[in-house]
């Protein structure tokens, strides 16, 4: 086994388990001393392992991303599992051969109406069909009938998608990172998708397919018959617009210095307020009246870190938040707004609203005790502890945890489509959320007066962040975005909450003032290319065989195989005759080290 690296990725060729999969006898032998007979005890035992279905935990990551519609036309399609000695726990062959274990998985990509329809049938239906090559599985425990996915594929179809013998060790490596990152098995394709249409991988099982020495058994029909394969792992994308490709989505995010505002109007009245992010909202009265108010979410354009009044003690009521602005004759409802809606999510929470009011009973039964010194008898602690639970979950609001989006965006021209915009974190509006949750309970003034002098033990600390709304959110789900509070990137900020609140919306929070923001790719996207050349050929740029050597140039032209498969055997023979290494050490771990490209990055500085 070999090892390649590329930076601070270690590409390894395989990983063994300490026991492959299937049934062993364990026999013991023990002589006493004087006693000339041997006592032997043979017991047998079964290591079970992934056979007919891998559970969606095994997973980790597929590359193109499921559903996305971006121009992969140039890339080898693959799955990162989470556990490393997967594809090699079982055999292709149904008596493992010697020398290195030969990877049991495969990813077969299929394209327009090449694709096979999966169905769902009980292993013994899928065996018996008579329509399909299919032969039964070996060592299946007695009455064991799993439920398995099989896909049936058309005889000369499969022959030009099914890597050989020669090519099945090159197209299964581990990945190990750096750092606390878990290590991952790695399964290519060897199909480049075809552009302008859409394309489906599955990956499928070749347990006991290949006999000894030879390739596939593609079974005893005719071309045109059909062959059964059992597909562990399925998804779908399609290459139909090169502006779907995830550096030129996250390029269309050109207005990024915009602020969260609305544009002005003309009246210069109103200007001043649209310019200081606010948007009229309809605002109905107390007294069944409607008019127009100001309204402005958490998300401020600029810094907003003024704290409240400090006359103001805590609110019994959302009306008593309002402000009035005479000069226009319009109200503003935002700390209104925030107030309750805190009390509305702390109401929807029952377990939190139980947890609370049992806290302030408690609580204010301690505060009312007194006992004299010369008391006789012991009298029984209050425990008035502010419980864990409701200090979590009052944490988790101070982070905008399940706030309607509609308080944070109040009107959609706020965030048009392919757009980034950046804000501060309005701390009075979050001082006033928190406390409409906090205030259950709070009925007249002296429960006011107990909450005021029970103040809640929440940070507010200086929180920006960005709010995305792109295609490049919901066409790459392992987006990851970094923010640095410096342009050159040196001083990362920790996310207080990055998460998705719609499909194509992401909100990005960090404690911290936010100067740089990075869109890249997960790790796992980092993926395997080649780049086009005419007449159905390819070629690749190599890497010298150590990090520090340079750049070995181009390949030469190699032919693409049938229905745009690459040659990999013939490819990985090519990089080593260029490198001057060795062909027979030139392995899975050196072939992935030199298809891997890398992810894209795009960076946002903000003025």
């Amino acid at each position: 086994m070999s090892a390649m690296t590329l930076d601070r990725t270690l590409f390894v060729d395989y990983q063994t388990a300490s026991l492959a999969a299937g049934d062993y006898r364990v026999t013991v032998t023990q002589t006493i001393g004087v006693d000339p007979k041997a006592y032997t005890a043979t017991r047998t035992f079964s290591v079970a392992g992934e056979r007919f279905v891998l559970p969606p935990t095994l997973v980790a990551a597929a590359f193109p991303p499921d559903g996305s519609l971006g121009d992969h036309s140039h890339v080898l399609p693959h799955l990162v599992l989470s556990r490393s000695s997967l594809p090699w726990e079982r055999s292709p062959e149904a008596v493992r051969g010697p020398g290195a274990p030969l990877p049991w998985l495969a990813l077969l990509v299929f394209a327009g109406n090449e694709q096979p329809e999966p169905k769902v049938m009980p292993l013994s239906a899928a065996a018996d069909a008579p329509d399909a090559y299919f032969p039964a599985p070996a060592a299946l425990p007695v009455g064991d009938d799993p439920k398995v996915t099989v896909i049936d594929v058309p005889r000369t179809l499969l022959a030009d998608l099914l890597p050989t013998r020669a090519e099945l060790p090159l197209l299964a490596h581990v990945r190990r990172g750096d750092g606390d990152a878990p290590d991952g098995a790695v399964v290519v394709g060897k199909r480049l998708p075809p552009a302008d249409t859409s394309s489906s991988v599955h990956l499928v099982s070749l347990e006991g397919r290949f006999p000894a020495g030879g390739d596939f058994d593609l079974g005893p029909g005719g071309p045109d018959s059909l062959v059964r394969l059992v597909s562990l792992v399925g998804w779908r994308f399609a290459c139909l617009d090169e502006a779907e490709t995830f550096g030129r989505l996250a390029a269309r995010l050109t207005d990024s210095g915009s602020p969260l505002r609305l544009p002005d109007s003309g009246e210069e009245h109103a200007d001043k307020y649209l310019r200081q992010g606010y948007v009229p909202v309809r605002h109905r009265l107390r007294g069944g009246g409607r008019s127009v108010a100001w309204y402005r979410g958490p998300l401020a354009i600029g810094p907003a870190t003024a704290g409240p009044d400090p006359d103001q003690g805590p609110a019994r009521a959302a009306d008593e938040l309002l402000r009035y602005h005479p000069g226009v004759g319009m109200f503003d409802v935002s700390h209104a707004a925030a107030w309750e809606a805190g009390r509305l999510l702390a109401l929807h929470s029952t377990s939190f609203a139980g947890a609370l009011y049992e806290w302030k009973r408690r609580r204010d039964q301690a505060e009312k005790r007194s006992v004299v010194a010369a008391h006789p008898l012991a009298v029984a602690h209050i425990d008035d502890a502010l419980p864990a639970g409701v200090v979590e979950w009052l944490t988790g609001l101070a982070r905008l945890d399940d706030v309607p989006f509609g308080y944070l965006v109040p009107d959609e021209r706020l965030l048009p489509v392919e757009t980034v915009r950046f804000f501060h974190l309005d701390q009075e509006w979050m001082r006033h959320l928190v406390d409409g949750a906090y205030s259950l309970g709070r009925v007249g003034t002296a429960d006011a007066e107990l909450d005021a002098a029970h103040p809640l033990p929440i940070d507010y600390p200086l929180i920006t962040g960005a709010l995305i709304r792109s295609d490049v959110v919901s066409g790459y789900p392992g987006l990851l975005v970094d923010g640095y509070a410096d342009p050159a990137g040196a001083q990362m900020l920790t996310p207080v909450r990055v998460e998705r609140l719609a499909p194509s919306v992401l909100l990005c929070l960090y404690r911290g003032d936010v100067g740089r923001l990075d869109i890249h790719q997960q790790p796992e996207s980092l993926h395997f290319g080649v780049e086009p050349h005419p007449r159905d050929s390819f070629t690749k740029r190599l890497r010298g065989l150590a990090d520090t050597a340079p750049d070995a140039g181009e390949l030469e032209p190699l032919p693409l195989g049938p229905r745009g498969t690459v040659p990999v055997r013939q490819l990985a023979d090519a990089m080593a005759a260029r490198l001057g290494a060795d062909p027979a050490a030139f392995r899975a771990g050196a072939l992935a080290r030199q298809m891997m490209e890398t992810g894209e990055r795009v960076t946002f500085l903000r003025g």
